[in-house]
């Protein structure tokens, strides 16, 4: 079995604890990153949907960082809205800013939004 490693990013290793979860895991090649939202450092949710959308495409990227990758090497993204046509093109325009490169599991759930299928 391959040895896994736990991942923090810096600054917020301490929120982790708190809340008894690791922000990632290697095991092998594998990097399996928990969920990440827009909470800041200290943990507390920043009011604004599309501020919120951004602080967790950042978080993501010092998680990835912390483990030394990059959003190049993501193979999947899962994302829960509550109101999907309002919400999933703020979240696509963060993802581009960040990313710089259109994923081919991101456009398919575009489209589902855009044919009328609630995620």
């Amino acid at each position: 079995m391959a040895k896994r490693d736990v991942v923090f990013p810096q600054g917020r290793q301490a929120l982790y604890e708190q809340n008894t979860y690791s922000a990632a895991v290697r095991s092998g090649d594998f990097l399996f990153v928990s969920g990440q939202v827009g909470s800041r450092e200290d943990g507390s949710p920043e009011p604004d949907f599309a501020s919120q959308v951004q602080l967790a495409f950042d978080n993501l990227h010092s998680v990835l960082e912390a483990a030394g990758a990059s959003f190049d090497d993501i193979v999947d993204v899962t994302s829960f809205h509550t109101d999907p046509e309002a919400q999933f093109p703020i979240w696509l325009e963060a993802k581009a800013r960040v990313s710089g490169k259109t994923l081919p599991e991101l456009d398919r759930g575009r489209r589902d939004v855009a044919g009328g299928v609630r995620l």
